[in-house]
Parts: structure tokens; sequence; C-alpha cells
């Protein structure tokens, strides 16, 4: 592909990416599924520069607004920022690549002209850039930041907007650590054991796992090394009834099925529960490669329930992984960030409170209520806590360095009440995970 055709995809992404409610990944993949000429250097190109755009959208918009040019902010003028101010490309560069040609971009225009020339030279980040839009993060949330982490901000966010690791979790149904990272680098995988999850491989580089026998064979599944702990921390055991009242898609409910799992079936029983049925469609096949049988899929209301009155109070472990701001996630989804409202988070916060007092029903005498998020924002994580025990006086909150030592084994990295990680205090995605127990 020429650099124009290789721009003109860019803008074409960027562009989906805002109109369409998916993940950029499966954007992208989609995208590529469609265009099988492009070449393995052209698929880097493109897609590192999908997510750089995206990754730095708030200093693109800033220079936009800087130059007083009043010109519109869309995927095709962040694009032409980002190639003149992180990319230093040149006007005359520029000019080379927006020429109309077949697969090119359109000639620039004289906003966009002007705009070039008055930004040419100048860096990436500007000294009179606010730290929200330097460290690319949303301006409502800059209070919230800077109470959970004060002096550590400028680490905790530059970390949030990294790329990503390529997380593995091996599926102790059908192999052990150590013979999945072997079976990997006879696919010449460069990968190495997880720093905290005994089972967790990580995988070096921009590499296709897809392709690898050992995930066609269902040894490993791709899941984030936190939301491996979190899932570990549930300590789902054979002959329980185990329910994941959020499943999903089902990364935590297969990780807690392999926990249950005597021999190649899992003992107990194992209930996965989302309000969307076509998220636990997506569960199927994950299952078939991972070879789990026995899992009850069942998508429920959002409200009062009648299947969720039925088995009230016969859980020995319910796990909620509640709808959250995914503030954790940006380094796998950094358009998120931008996702959300003030407003938003009072509905999610509502949303929570409901699930949470829903699936506190079915929680056994003795039995444990698992909280998590994959947010980093106070006001879903401790200010949460502090409302279910204000309204549910049976339930406890468990020493996390407790439920740690019994099933990952060790002290947790930041010990506490609560457990809370985060791309640079952990290495992983931003969770948060309390553990309730019924009294």
């Amino acid at each position: 592909m020429t650099p124009g055709a290789r721009i003109s995809s860019v803008v074409e992404l960027l562009t989906a990416i805002d109109d369409e409610a998916m993940p950029p990944d499966q954007i992208i993949d989609k995208y590529f599924r469609k265009r099988r000429y492009a070449g393995s250097g052209d698929r880097r190109y493109i897609g590192s520069h999908v997510y750089d755009i995206l990754r730095h959208r708030s200093r693109l918009d800033w220079w936009l607004a800087r130059t007083g040019l009043g010109i519109s902010t869309d995927a095709r003028r962040r694009a032409l920022v980002f190639l003149v101010v992180h990319d230093r490309a040149s006007p005359e560069e520029i000019g080379n690549i927006f020429t109309g040609n077949t697969h090119c971009p359109t000639p620039l225009e004289d906003d966009e002209l002007a705009l070039v020339d008055g930004l040419y030279g100048r860096p990436a980040i500007n000294d009179d850039m606010p730290d929200h839009v330097r460290l690319e993060y949303p301006e409502w949330m800059d209070r919230s930041f800077r109470s959970l982490w004060g002096d550590a901000l400028e680490r905790e966010m530059s970390a949030l907007n990294q790329p990503a690791s390529l997380d593995l979790r091996v599926n102790t149904m059908k192999s052990t650590p150590e013979d999945a990272l072997a079976r990997l680098r006879e696919d010449y995988m460069d990968c190495e054991p997880m720093p905290l999850s005994p089972i967790g491989i990580r995988v070096e580089g921009k590499l296709r796992i897809g392709g690898t026998r050992a995930y066609k064979e269902g040894l490993v599944e791709v899941q984030d090394e936190g939301s491996q702990l979190v899932s570990m921390l549930t300590d789902a055991r054979p002959g329980m009834t185990v329910i994941d009242y959020c499943a999903g898609a089902g990364g935590k409910t297969l990780a807690m099925a392999a926990m249950m799992a005597q021999g190649d079936r899992i003992s107990g029983r194992l209930h996965g529960l989302d309000i969307s049925g076509y998220r636990l469609e997506r569960m199927a096949p994950r299952q078939k490669r991972a070879g789990v049988f026995g899992i009850k899929r069942r998508a429920i209301a959002a409200e009062n329930d009648p299947w969720v009155a039925e088995n009230a109070e016969t859980a020995d472990r319910v796990l909620c992984d509640v709808p959250c701001t995914q503030t954790g996630s940006w380094r796998r989804n950094p358009e998120a960030r931008w996702h959300f409202s003030p407003e938003d988070l009072d509905n999610i916060r509502d949303v929570q409170q409901r699930i949470l007092s829903s699936a506190a029903t079915l929680v056994k005498h003795g039995g444990r209520l698992i909280y998590v998020t994959c947010s980093l924002l106070q006001e879903e994580n401790e200010q949460q806590l502090i409302w279910f025990l204000e309204n549910h006086a049976d339930f406890k909150p468990l020493s996390i360095d407790q439920v740690w030592r019994e099933t990952v084994g060790g002290p947790p990295p930041p010990t506490g009440p609560s457990l809370r990680l985060s791309p640079a205090s952990t290495g992983t995605d931003g969770f948060f995970c309390t553990v309730f127990e019924r009294s």
C-alpha cells in the first residue's frame, strides 16, 4: 500500500470507531478481513497509527483549537495533526500523501494547509497544556484521580496510556502452565510466566495468538492478568454452586469452571447470567474450544427476574463484575475514556447498586459475594463498598490479604481491605475487588 492509501485506511477506521458501538480491535479485524491485499507491514502501520491517535486525542484536539482556525475535530483532521506533531512530517511530505490519487486522501483544503504550516515543528506536548490534556483523561475525572493518586497521578495516567500486553490464562482442564508455555514456544511465541498469576503467560510483541496450536486446542485463553487474579479470588471450588451474575462473553466464567473441575468435568453447578443473550452466546465457541461442559447460561431480566427469586440463598459464590466506566481498561480501549459523562457515572452507580442488591439475595449464609469493577474511580469502588455495607448488614468484607493467601498464594501486591490493581502498580489492567461474606 502507498503512504496515502495507508493514511486513508487510518481515517476510515477512526471514523468507524467513532460511529460504531464496537471495540477498536474488533473493528480493525473486521476491516482487514475484507482487505486481504494489505500486507503485514501495512496492517502494523495502520493499526499502530489508529491506536496512537486514539491515545493522543486530547492533545491533538488541543492543538487543533490552539491554531485559532476554527477547524472542526474529526478523524481526518486528527490524523493530519498527528502526522505533523508526532510523525514530524513536513508540509511537502503531507502534500505527497493527500493527493487525491487512487486510494489516497483528497488534497488539503485551504484551512488544512494553514493548519499544517502553523503546526509544523511544534512539539507533541506543550507546556501550556493542562494536566488532563497532557495526560489524556476527561477533565471531569480530574478531582477523582487526584484524590486517589495524589503525587502519583502522572505515573499512573502515563501507564494507562501505554499499549497493553497480550496476556493468556492456561486452561488447567487441558494443560499445565509449563506445558502450555512449551507449546507456545514451539510456535515461536516469545512468552514468559506472569509475575502474579500462577496460571498466566505473557506474550511479548504484537503476535497473533489465534494461529498457534496451543490456542486452537484450548490450552490457553486470552485474559488479562488482573482478570485472572479476581477470578481466582472468588475461591470457586468443586462441588459448589457458583453464579457469574454479569457473565458477558464468559472470560471469568471459564476461569471459574477450571477451578471447579474434577478431571474434564465441572463438579457442582456453575451459572453464567447476563441481561444480554447476545453476549452470552459469545461464550459458546470459547466453551467449545476450552472443552468446558456444564455451564448453564441464562439471560435474565434487569429487575425482578423470576429465576433470581427462585434461587435465593442457594449460591456458595456469586461474582458481580458490574458495568462500569471502564477506566481500568483504557490501555486496550483508549477511546472508552470519552464515552462517559458525570451524568452517566450517576446512572452507572445506580445500576451497580441494583445489581449488588439483587445478587446478594442469591448468596447462602456463609457464602461469598465478590464485587469487581474494571474502574479506577472511587465512586464506583470504595464508595459502593460503603453503600453496600450500610444497606446489607448481614454481609461483612473479608480481608483481601487472607483471601489472596488462600487462593493465589503469598501476600497481595497492594495490601488492604480491598484489592486495587493498575498498570503502573501491578502491570495489569485496572481492577477493584472486594469479597463479602454473608454471616
